[in-house]
């Protein structure tokens, strides 16, 4: 082969190869998404609308064997845009800052490959302020809810694919009072905290009652910009009429700000897994979707695990359970 051909071919060999990488790093490449009124948007301010699943705690699926490429490549393939972590507290302290965040790392880097965004949720439940959890699982206090997201927002910062810090999964009096007239500024503080590290991420603020009230919200905001806020509407909170009583609790603040719907789900009567309040059927099911489709809610749909209920799978095949069937043709038709 003479020289010239050769160069030739070595030139074209390069630029095919320029060209696939950045081909394959555009298809992956997730925008970076921020508040815009009641919406979120990416870079180019095009609407985007989150709808996806709730997976278990990563420590819990690293265990069994289960934190893996595959998962996230399922859950895309069920026709998610986006994915939640619950990082419970006692998890995150026995297993340590450095290798819970390298789970972490692994799942973010996964994420981004299936083209999934990512909530990374402080899965605590209980009155911080007080001091009361209803489990040793979710027991935290303020100092160790600071240091986890200092920890999360120096690591993801820069990292578009992590789109939202969900703050405090579920807010609960425990037999103590807590309102939101208390709640909101401590929320405000720890936003305060997390600006000074990443003051681009998207927060997001639970209601009262378990992350299911809003009802206070329009007339008392949280003061902070690029904030959305969380309800967790399972099917026993109200009884059914449920659309005008979701509009009341929360459903009203979707006109103002975003909402995302973290948790929900249902378990039919009798049926493995049932506990208050995710009692329901099908018609729960239709309700909700159409609630959330016309007010423009977004979505993470709990448990996509088999053993959490309600539970989206009954195995690691990822064999739909009754709310799984249900729900991922609600997904798929998002597509």
């Amino acid at each position: 082969m003479n020289r010239t051909l050769l160069v030739f071919l070595l030139s074209v060999f390069y630029v095919f190869s320029l060209s696939a990488f950045a081909g394959n790093k555009s298809n992956n490449k997730l925008s970076a998404l921020s508040v815009k009124g009641n919406v979120f948007v990416d870079a180019d301010g095009q609407v985007v609308r989150l709808t996806g699943v709730s997976f278990s705690d990563p420590d819990k699926l690293e265990k069994e064997g289960h934190w893996n490429f595959e998962y996230f490549e399922e859950a895309k393939k069920w026709g998610c845009n986006v994915v939640r972590f619950p990082v419970h507290p006692y998890t995150w302290r026995y297993r340590g800052v450095e290798n819970y965040t390298a789970l972490l790392d692994d799942g973010v880097k996964w994420a981004a490959k299936a083209g999934l965004y990512v909530i990374i949720d402080w899965h605590s439940i209980g009155n911080m302020p007080e001091d009361k959890y209803p489990h040793f699982n979710y027991a935290t206090n303020w100092n160790e809810t600071v240091k986890f997201w200092s920890v999360i927002a120096e690591r993801y910062k820069d990292n578009a694919t992590v789109a939202c810090y969900e703050l405090f999964n579920e807010p609960t009096d425990q037999g103590r009072p807590l309102t939101w007239g208390n709640w909101r500024p401590l929320m405000e503080k720890l936003i305060d905290e997390i600006r000074q590290i990443d003051p681009q991420k998207i927060c997001l603020v639970a209601g009262m009652d378990w992350a299911y009230l809003l009802d206070e919200v329009i007339d008392n905001p949280v003061n902070r910009p690029n904030v959305a806020y969380v309800t967790h509407p399972y099917p026993q909170k109200r009884e059914q009429p449920w659309e005008d009583k979701w509009e009341a609790d929360w459903g009203k603040v979707a006109t103002r700000y975003p909402i995302v719907a973290t948790e929900l789900g249902f378990v039919g009567a009798g049926e493995r897994g049932e506990h208050t309040p995710v009692v329901g059927d099908e018609s729960y099911g239709k309700a909700i979707i159409g609630y959330f489709d016309k007010k423009g809610i977004s979505y993470t749909i709990w448990c996509f695990d088999p053993d959490w209920s309600p539970a989206m799978i009954e195995d690691y095949k990822f064999t739909p359970s009754r709310q799984g069937r249900f729900f991922k043709k609600v997904l798929q038709k998002n597509k």
